[in-house]
């Protein structure tokens, strides 16, 4: 395990509008809060400087990740406060067709030390209504990423990731202490699924889990569930915001990862498994089991 035993962390919860700068000062001002708070690791959440469902609009608005001038700003703030500032996400050009949906985590001397472009998009029909085709507008991103710094070893995700479990083992298995999830979780989904999955991420790996949220009403009119939340390796909530923008400070032991997989060492005991096609005498699948 890399580096102290324990950190301070600051989840940055927002509710971010069409106002690219309006934005941006706003994640400072909750950035410096929580360094005044003693934080040596601030999350932000998804889309932090651009809350933009018209594609039109969004293309307007963003650049491609060497011009993008909200990404200096953090980059600077990082390296004044000597934080590692991990910016949940922002829309970063990389075709005039396409966006990237892309996490930045910023070391304390203002380098990026970490990319990681969000692999799932949220194309989903949800009960209520609401539609999003995220794929319309967003490349998928292809590679996992872990981020080693002197206070954990961090696993980057991006919301909607969280559906996907085979992700999480595979960064914990790579090596990750935290796993982070910020988001831009629907109300919808927000109020069905949010707490379940986070805490079974974190269970199933042994993890703490770090997720830093959008919350209330955006301008564009999307509801998003806030509700930033810290979680232990063995699936306690240890902090949790409401849906006010704000921060929430939580220390993190990671102590509490060796504990908690020595409880429950999953990580140890998976297998693969193959799905074998029945024959005309068999009536259900059956599981072939593989070590890993």
């Amino acid at each position: 395990m890399t580096g102290s035993r324990k950190f301070r962390t600051g989840l940055v919860q927002l509710r971010a509008s069409r106002d690219v700068v309006a934005n941006v000062d706003l994640a400072a001002k909750f950035i410096r809060q929580a360094k005044t708070q003693g934080a040596d690791y601030v999350q932000t959440p998804e889309q932090t400087s651009l809350m933009e469902l018209d594609r039109k609009s969004l293309f307007s608005s963003i650049v491609e990740e060497a011009h993008d001038a909200s990404l200096a700003v953090f980059q600077e703030l990082a390296r004044e406060l000597k934080i590692h500032l991990h910016i949940g996400s922002l829309a970063i050009k990389v075709s005039p067709e396409k966006a990237a949906n892309r996490a930045f985590f910023i070391g304390p001397d203002g380098e990026i030390i970490g990319r990681y472009d969000k692999i799932h998009m949220f194309d989903v029909n949800l009960p209520n209504g609401e539609s999003y085709r995220e794929s319309n507008t967003y490349r998928p991103g292809e590679t996992a990423v872990v981020v080693p710094t002197p206070l954990a070893m961090f696993g980057l995700t991006i919301c909607y990731d969280l559906r996907f479990p085979a992700l999480y083992r595979a960064l914990a298995e790579a090596g990750a202490h935290v796993l982070t999830v910020p988001a831009a979780f629907t109300k919808t989904t927000g109020e069905a699924h949010w707490h379940l999955l986070l805490r079974a991420r974190a269970v199933e790996t042994g993890c703490f889990v770090l997720a830093a949220a959008q919350g209330g009403r955006h301008e564009n009119g999307r509801d998003t569930y806030g509700h930033s939340i810290a979680i232990d390796p063995w699936g306690r909530v240890l902090a949790e915001a409401g849906v006010e923008p704000g921060v929430t400070m939580v220390d993190i032991d990671l102590s509490l990862v060796a504990e908690a997989r020595g409880k429950v060492p999953a990580l140890d005991h998976g297998r693969r498994f193959e799905v074998a096609a029945p024959n005309k005498d068999q009536s259900r699948l059956h599981l072939v089991g593989k070590a890993s």
